[in-house]
């Protein structure tokens, strides 16, 4: 039972995904800090309902819930988009020229002998085998 979890745990391809999943964390936080700190404050002086709260609409005016943020969707859309494109353009596309590379570089193997040819060449050694064996006698 461990064993089969080791060699689970051990394939390349479970490794490769933790570190992805290591590194692609540590950027959402620094793609989040850039946006909440820089893109966000940019979307807020748009303003709305109430510009102290950035761009919106307040519903109700008695309650502080009913505030639309339409700032923050703006936000997390520009996040999600810039995490996408620095997934896409430094893993995915240099992966994708690399995989190309070698297509391209792939040629065809020897050829493995037929079953003919195995049998003629089985047939031959036995015959040289057997001249030599008669050359003793």
């Amino acid at each position: 039972m461990f064993k089969g979890f080791k060699d689970f745990l051990m394939r390349g391809n479970v490794v490769d995904l933790a570190v992805a999943v290591v590194i692609g964390s540590a950027f959402t936080a620094i793609v989040t800090a850039f946006t909440n700190g820089l893109i966000k404050p940019l979307i807020s002086t748009i303003g709305g309902t109430d510009a102290a709260k950035g761009l919106g609409y307040q519903i109700f005016d008695n309650n502080p819930a009913t505030f639309l943020d339409f700032g923050n969707v703006i936000n997390a859309a520009i996040n999600f988009l810039l995490v996408a494109a620095v997934v896409y353009f430094a893993i995915v596309l240099p992966v994708k020229k690399i995989q190309d590379r070698r297509k391209r570089g792939q040629e065809p193997g020897p050829a493995e002998p037929t079953d003919v040819e195995l049998l003629i060449e089985i047939r031959d050694l036995l015959r040289a085998q057997a001249q030599r064996d008669n050359g003793r006698d």
